[in-house]
């Protein structure tokens, strides 16, 4: 009975985390039309609001967006924005507290985690001005 249990324990987080990744159909019905805020390492991080086909809005929560579009390639969800056309690919999983987001380019860099979603637009300034 023992051995049953450490080999369920054993197999079950490698086969749980293969099934975790979101599907670019499931991110898109998760996230379309909301606006999401992350955090890293227990600090705020930016936020992401999701539109209509795929185009989203992005900012470092400094009043500045960034206006991109995401698209799935290979169960990644991928992300171009106007002034980075280099992909920059996460998988994204559920957990109990929201979107779990881990940077695909370099996996050790970078996880993000929900911390809030609101259906309100992201704040954004206006085109800066003057001198």
């Amino acid at each position: 009975m023992r051995l049953l249990l450490v080999l369920s324990l054993l197999f079950t987080p490698c086969a749980a985390a293969a099934q975790d990744h979101m599907t670019a159909a499931e991110f898109d019905a998760y996230t379309r039309g909301k606006t999401f805020y992350y955090g890293a390492q227990g600090a705020p991080y930016g936020g992401e609001e999701y539109l209509e086909n795929r185009r989203v809005r992005w900012s470092f929560l400094d009043g500045r967006c960034q206006e991109g579009e995401w698209y799935e390639d290979d169960g990644l969800i991928c992300f171009v924005y106007e002034n980075n056309p280099e992909p920059q690919c996460w998988s994204f999983q559920r957990s109990g507290g929201g979107l779990v987001a881990q940077f695909q380019n370099d996996p050790a860099q970078t996880q993000l985690y929900e911390m809030e979603q609101t259906g309100e637009p992201l704040h954004c300034l206006g085109p800066e001005v003057g001198v």
